[in-house]
């Protein structure tokens, strides 16, 4: 006898914004191939760009002190010490926009507001801003991505994203053609690998002075 059909997770009658896929207890495995979507863990080979960060000395310091003198105790508390400051430098060394809390909406799965959405001339980048829990904060960054594959114009091969706690960053791309998230395993932690971050980060939104060497 065959086994009787599991219900579905994402119920038809309902709508879900990228926030509630946070709050889902599921799997995210399960969760992602309802949107049709697969999910691996793996080392992504990051790209790493050759741009000099000439002040990254001074954004290291302004990260330490925040991090000794500001009480990290809620989500806007991050994202305003430790995570603004490393996008706007991104910003400013590869003329990127930001776009705060950017609203987005395909269908009823998948709507609701991008934290931080960097636009440049050759890429995009989603950033996932979350107090704690990275495993589902990536969920919700999957989503994001899936969303944001049905949203740009662009003919990118591979969208990128990361969710950051702002102390700790972890990176996942989407393949478009064959519909594949895959969760970087490598984090990243400020300020200690300050620089690896950004030459990550730069060669995602200008990859025409990078390396593939991640």
């Amino acid at each position: 006898m065959n086994a009787p059909h599991r219900p579905p997770i994402l119920k038809p009658e309902e709508t879900y914004t990228f926030r509630k896929y946070f709050d889902l207890r599921f799997a995210p495995a399960d969760i992602l191939r309802e949107l049709g979507t697969g999910l691996v863990k793996m080392s992504l080979n990051l790209p790493l760009s050759n741009h000099p960060i000439t002040r990254l000395t001074n954004l290291k310091e302004r990260l330490e002190e925040a991090i000794t003198r500001v009480s990290l105790t809620s989500e806007a508390a991050r994202r305003e010490v430790l995570i603004a400051p490393i996008l706007l430098e991104v910003a400013h060394i590869t003329e990127a926009i930001i776009n705060i809390e950017y609203p987005i909406e395909i269908n009823q799965f998948l709507r609701g507001d991008l934290d931080y959405y960097l636009q440049s001339q050759h890429q995009i980048l989603v950033v996932e801003a979350k107090q704690a829990d990275l495993t589902r904060g990536f969920t919700q960054l999957a989503v994001e991505l899936i969303a944001i594959d049905s949203w740009i114009e662009s003919d990118e091969p591979t969208l990128y994203g990361a969710v950051t706690t702002g102390d700790i960053w972890q990176f996942g791309s989407f393949q478009r053609d064959n519909r594949v998230v895959t969760q970087d395993l490598m984090l990243y932690r400020i300020p200690t690998d300050l620089q690896e971050l950004m030459q990550i980060l730069v060669a995602i939104l200008k990859p025409s002075n990078s390396s593939q060497s991640a």
